[in-house]
């Protein structure tokens, strides 16, 4: 980026003029030839040398007015602004042409103007270069223009000129950056001529066309920084080129200071580290040898704007400072400001910095001001400082601003007082603004969380509940620990809050896929409470609530269900029928009847809740998607995949919303989705989704989560249902292992896996080890779910088809008789399970030469699919394997945080696990198994 020196001036007489210029088509002779004089730049700037300077004395000392400096000799990339302007100017002839770069200084706008000029030099007749920085360099630019003409002495007689001479001439408006100065005033008044201007004021735009001048691209930036380090472009120079300028942020007045710097040292290879700890020091240091006149570095240029804002404006950029770059809102503010000083939190002697700095966007009446707050950063954004999502009403702070400016001031006291806004704005959220904590506040309360914020214990606490809400389960564990450490010091251990935490904790470890601990945890804040509270008070309840929950993540299901209609008994006599928190224990007892197969009735509990959610909650309230999830699994639980699917279609979109693509419970429903496709037999798409969401859930939640491995057993069974045994083989013992570390030999969730590995032996001819593992699996379904569960009915299909490959079909034949009668009790006759089993059964009368029953019962099984189309959307029931059957289902928190005084967090997982594929050949009956999770309170 190129601008006049401002250290030093020159005033000099001009040589005689060259010749004449050749005649332009309008009509009017061509400018006069290059002077034979010395060829230099004269500083615009006012003072005693200037002034003097153009006395009509010394008129011939202007005739190099007209004189633009070239772009720098390592110029780099910008073709697309370039390629905009370059049209923008030829297009439309007979109208006067503006085009406004605007951006952060250092970022090249003055270059791209050079560049422009120097690609068009024939096009334009005279090209008039200002300093619009000031009043008075503007005032003396239009001077010199008139007396270089010969029209006169002053600003109206070179904005006369420009407006009479219909010319291609050109205007340049350069670091108009004053946001006070009205362009306009500046600006001939005719329908000819071209102007640009350059400005970090983005309120410029309204002149004309315009571009954002920002970074550059990777492969720019990295060819700048060699040549300005005047380094070879080799493959070795460019891999250690490139994270420098990535840690640079592409930003070019950075990217060339570093050249500078290297091509003092020639040590490539070592800057980055000497960046890392000097940041500071390289970025203000100023080179000793430059490629332009620019004569500031890459703080300097910052702090010329800064020192140009108001205080409180000032103040505002140093406080976002300590926020994440990205994603500053309105909201964070405005809440803080209606922080209620509860008792036992922060009072306002502890807070006096904060609120007087918030005080400056607050009306007469002490409420919030939204048109005060838009004024102030409407002055840091006219610098560029700033900028703005207009869409999101978001703002965002380049990241080298950012790390510029937490050095502008006291950092200890801006970090302190900014943690405590975000505390102030966490305890004002309304409940409803879910979005607000998970995606927008989260990446401030981690970067607190990083730079060690002193903030008190009660917006730590708050803090834990953002890091719940946004997924990150293992900082929230982190911060939760230490919490707890310092409550138990302050309260005690028995103190109410303390229980709470502790609770909070258990369900982290939930969350964290560490269900025994979470069980150990949950007993313990149970007996404390019913000690010091008594049976049936909210907290106690609540926690009873959350052991249900791990009981059925360690896959005691029938201890889950007695446990919530305890609960929910319980909370009916306090509450009443529409309460809040008995919707939630609604809910969990729906999860847990799905869970000992009971779909019907869970169906119709999850329409009711979700009714009633959205009568309190609204369609789109994360609670009202958890339901719906809920209601999605139930549907498929009972053959209904379509709906299934349109469901988790809608929840997924809803989720991504609000909580962001990477969350735990996006990826659970995208999980869903992918396994609903799976029913369907659209098995590519099933394929292609899980191999998504297990890459993102190994990277959230970490290679051995339940979560993970539950996602993994549902790609081996797609890589089953798409002939892919092998592989399917090597994954399936792979989440083996792993289950029967993480969850036990016995766990719902290790059977699933053990019976999908079982049919893949089938598929793979291996009869012998798939009859030995399914009749393990048998056993130990019917002592944890009993003889008549969906799961254990299914594992008995299983076996009876292996015994037909086996060739003990009347084996098979009396275990089919079994599974087909307790299905239709179970099921219904007409249930895709129910069916297929009809199917295995058919094919084992042919086996055994009973042919004619064989074929009244595949008519039977005919006439049934065509009564019911969505059957013809799967697998056919006898020659290929079914789809794998995921798990969806996710528990709702015990009582509605937003609605306690001080809030409690939520934990919302659909998890899809792994159900055993039929082997290739016949048709076995296959289920979802659901591995819940759950949603517990935290402080109220």
């Amino acid at each position: 980026m190129l601008s006049r020196d401002d250290s030093r001036s020159l005033y000099i007489t001009g040589g005689q003029g060259g010749h004449g210029g050749h005649a332009h088509p309008h009509g009017t002779g061509g400018p006069g030839g290059t002077g034979l004089g010395p060829n230099v730049n004269i500083n615009l700037h006012p003072g005693p040398a200037s002034q003097q300077a153009f006395q009509p004395s010394n008129i011939q000392a202007s005739q190099t007015i007209n004189h633009c400096p070239p772009p720098s000799r390592i110029f780099q990339g910008r073709r697309d602004i370039l390629d905009k302007m370059h049209y923008f100017f030829t297009s439309d002839v007979g109208i006067q042409h503006i085009y406004v770069l605007y951006g952060l200084g250092g970022a090249g706008k003055t270059q791209i103007t050079l560049k422009f000029i120097n690609e068009s030099s024939s096009r334009f007749s005279d090209t008039f270069f200002i300093d619009a920085s000031t009043i008075t360099t503007i005032n003396t630019g239009f001077k010199n223009i008139a007396v270089v003409k010969g029209s006169g002495d002053s600003l109206q007689d070179g904005l006369l000129w420009l407006a009479s001479r219909v010319e291609e001439w050109l205007l340049v408006f350069d670091n108009t950056d004053d946001p006070s100065i009205n362009l306009n005033d500046f600006i001939p008044q005719c329908n000819h001529g071209n102007i640009i201007i350059t400005s970090r004021n983005p309120g410029l735009r309204v002149y004309g066309s315009h571009s954002l001048v920002s970074d550059l691209e990777e492969e720019d930036a990295v060819a700048l920084l060699l040549k300005s380090a005047a380094q070879a472009a080799t493959t070795g120079t460019m891999l250690t080129a490139t994270p420098i300028v990535k840690a640079l942020h592409y930003l070019p007045l950075a990217i060339v200071q570093a050249g500078s710097f290297i091509s003092k040292s020639q040590d490539l290879d070592g800057y980055l580290t000497l960046y890392t700890t000097n940041q500071a020091r390289l970025l203000g240091e100023m080179p000793a040898q430059t490629h332009d006149h620019y004569a500031r570095t890459v703080y300097t240029t910052w702090q010329m704007s800064f020192d140009r804002l108001t205080q409180p404006a000032a103040m505002f950029l140093q406080y976002c400072s300590f926020l994440h770059h990205n994603g500053i809102s309105e909201q964070i503010f405005s809440y803080a400001s209606e922080y209620t000083f509860p008792s036992g939190w922060p009072s306002k002697e502890d807070l006096q910095e904060p609120l007087e700095f918030l005080s400056h966007f607050l009306g007469p009446s002490g409420e919030w001001d939204s048109l005060q707050f838009s004024n102030m950063t409407n002055e840091v954004q006219a610098y560029s400082l700033i900028s703005i999502d207009t869409e999101k009403k978001l703002f965002s702070i380049h990241p080298l601003v950012h790390a510029w400016s937490q050095k502008t001031g006291d950092p200890e006291k801006y970090l302190s007082n900014m943690g405590s806004i975000l505390g102030m704005a966490l305890s004002a959220r309304p409940h409803y603004d879910i979005q607000l904590g998970s995606l927008e506040i989260c990446p401030h309360v981690e970067l607190a969380l990083q730079m060690d914020a002193e903030v008190a214990l009660g917006f730590k606490k708050r803090y834990g509940l953002i890091l719940w809400e946004a997924g990150k389960y293992k900082q929230y564990e982190k911060l939760l620990e230490g919490v707890l450490e310092k409550w138990k010091q302050v309260q005690g251990d028995n103190h109410l809050d303390t229980l709470r935490i502790m609770g909070s904790l258990a369900s982290t470890y939930s969350g964290l896929g560490e269900h025994q601990k979470a069980k150990e945890l949950d007993l313990n804040v149970l007996e404390k409470q019913k000690q010091v509270l008594g049976d049936n008070h909210p907290d106690t309840l609540g926690t009873m609530g959350n052991l249900a929950w791990t009981y059925s993540d360690l896959g005691e299901h029938q201890k889950a269900k007695e446990l919530i209609l305890t609960v929910l008994e319980k909370r009916k006599q306090v509450l009443g029928d529409n309460h809040p928190d008995i919707l939630h224990t609604m809910g969990n007892l729906a999860r847990t009847y799905s869970d000992l197969g009971e779909h019907q009735k869970a169906k119709e509990l999850d329409l009711t809740v979700l009714e009633k959610w959205k009568q309190v909650l609204g369609d789109n309230h994360l609670l009202t998607l958890l339901t719906m999830g809920n209601l999605a699994k139930t549907y498929s639980d009972l053959g209904e995949h379509r709906k299934a699917k349109e469901l988790n279609l809608t929840v997924l979109e809803k989720r991504e919303q609000v909580l962001g693509d990477n969350h735990p419970d996006t990826l659970h429903t995208m999980g869903n989705l992918a396994s609903t496709y799976s029913d369907l037999g659209e098995h590519q798409k099933a394929k292609e989704l899980k191999a998504t969401v297990m890459e993102k859930q190994e990277q959230v939640l970490g290679d051995n989560h339940p979560d993970t491995l539950l996602t993994m057993g549902n790609l081996a069974n797609t890589y089953s249902n798409l002939g892919e045994h092998q592989n399917a083989k090597e994954l399936n013992l792979t989440v083996l292992e792993k289950q029967k570390q993480v969850l036990g030999d016995n766990h719902p969730g290790t059977l699933h896996t053990m019976g999908n590995l079982a049919n893949i032996y089938l598929n793979l001819g291996e009869h012998q080890k798939a009859k030995e593992l399914n009749l393990t699996v048998l056993e130990k379904r019917k002592q944890v779910l009993g003889d008549n569960h969906p799961d254990t009915l299914r594992t008995m299909g299983n076996l009876a088809w292996t015994y037909s490959d086996l060739g003990e079909h009347q084996k098979a034949k009396e275990l089919n008789l079994t599974v087909l009668e307790n299905q239709k009790q179970v099921l219904g006759d007409n249930h895709l399970q129910t069916l297929r089993t009809m199917g295995n059964l058919a094919n084992t009368y042919s086996d055994l030469g009973e042919h004619q029953k064989a074929k009244e019962l595949k008519a039977t099984v005919l006439e049934k699919q065509n009564q019911f189309p969505l059957l013809t959307h799967s697998p056919s029931l006898h020659v290929s394997p079914p789809p794998p059957l995921p798990l969806q289902s996710s528990h709702a928190p015990s009582s509605l945080p937003p609605l306690c005084n001080l809030g409690r967090g939520l934990k919302k997982q659909t998890a899809s696990a792994a159900a055993e594929p039929a082997p290739a050949g016949k048709a076995k009956a296959t289920r979802k198994h659901v591995l819940q999770h759950n949603t517990r309170p935290h402080w109220r």
